[in-house]
């Protein structure tokens, strides 16, 4: 599942790869042990996506760049996708982006949240969403580049103030925003690039496609 997500990061041009484990992780360092580019870093409490996020910050000490954050659980991520949400993000001089997702049935992904004039606002997540955020279809599938210090400087700034008890990796985009900073959002995920992996189920109906994309020799 996760090599599907390296493999579109290598396609789409980044050039430094690292992963985030936590739960079994000695499997996912296993399976990566012959990629050279692959870097590891453990997340040794399930505090969350912000905080997971966090853990890299001693890796990347002294980077001044843009990082693509992607979620492991999401093999259906095209490198069309990313090197349209990295060219955006740079156009815009944005201190974060995100791709966002259309579909019929949001329940479960986090909203993106829109003001008055249609401007991006912020993401809810769904155990925090009222109902009539819930109604929203606009969803996040987990999609982000964004300005390494500005990250990593509004990641320290996180609480854990929310229905999860977890620091979220979407409220970095409310925080830039506070901070006066653009954050850029581009729609721009197919809804055949939405689904994860929680279940036994997903993971069949995902595979799926992606034996399909193999056999049609379009991959990534």
């Amino acid at each position: 599942m996760v090599e599907w997500v390296v493999d579109a990061c290598r396609a789409a041009g980044c050039s430094r790869i690292i992963l985030v484990v936590g739960f079994q992780g000695d499997k996912v360092r296993e399976a990566f042990a012959e990629q050279s580019d692959v870097e590891f870093v453990n997340q040794h409490q399930p505090l969350g996506t912000g905080h997971a996020v966090m853990q890299a910050e001693t890796l990347l000490a002294g980077f001044d760049g843009d990082l693509v954050v992607l979620a492991g659980d999401g093999p259906l991520i095209r490198c069309e996708t990313l090197e349209r949400l990295v060219q955006r993000h740079r156009q815009a001089g944005a201190a974060g982006s995100l791709a966002t997702a259309r579909i019929a049935d949001p329940a479960g992904y986090g909203r993106i949240v829109r003001d008055a004039t249609g401007h991006f606002d912020r993401i809810v997540e769904d155990k925090d969403a009222t109902p009539a955020e819930k109604q929203i279809n606009e969803i996040n599938p987990s999609y982000y580049c964004f300005d390494s210090r500005r990250l990593f400087a509004a990641l320290h700034r996180l609480t854990n103030k929310n229905a999860s008890g977890e620091y979220y990796l979407t409220d970095v985009c409310a925080i830039l925003r506070g901070d006066g900073l653009q954050v850029e959002v581009i729609d721009a995920v197919g809804a055949d690039e939405v689904h994860s992996i929680n279940t036994a189920e997903q993971l069949e109906f995902v595979s799926t496609i992606l034996a399909k994309r193999l056999a049609e020799g379009a991959v990534h």
